[in-house]
């Protein structure tokens, strides 16, 4: 088992594709990656770029590379989860000249309540993140009033 990754302790873990448009990648990612992780509000556990060129050729940049580890001062829990099959597969869903950014974190805030929810047999059977736009129109709404 990968260091410090316990499947009794381990909080719920998310994945996330991040589009970037015309390859408009901005350096604020990475500083704001590396606050989350060493923070502790995440673990950063796995990520890559993939990206579509012009001409339709996919390529992947993975965490361990060289290019990557020059602008990311944070490293990823030695946790494999995205596979060069999974990552090409998202590149070729890709626009031609875009890129995404693939994500993978431990919501380590959420670890001991994870914890203590397992210990009491329970299970979480649904999950849904609200869409920016829904928050906006209720916190408007709330401003009308």
């Amino acid at each position: 088992m990968p260091k410090g990754l316990d499947a009794d302790t381990v909080g719920p873990v998310d994945a996330a594709v991040i589009l970037f448009e015309g390859n408009k990648f901005s350096g604020d990612v990475a500083p704001a990656l590396a606050e989350l992780n060493d923070s502790g509000t995440v673990r950063i556990i796995d990520f890559a770029f993939v990206r579509k060129e012009a001409d339709g050729a996919a390529s992947v940049v993975e965490a361990g590379d060289a290019e990557v580890a020059e602008q990311f001062d944070f490293h990823a829990t030695q946790f494999d989860l995205l596979s060069e099959e999974d990552l090409l597969g998202i590149a070729d869903q890709l626009e031609a000249g875009s890129s995404a950014l693939v994500i993978v974190w431990e919501n380590t805030w959420a670890a001991r309540l994870a914890a203590a929810v397992r210990a009491s047999h329970g299970q979480l059977i649904s999950q849904e993140r609200i869409p920016r736009q829904t928050v906006l129109r209720a916190i408007a709404a709330l401003d009308e009033e």
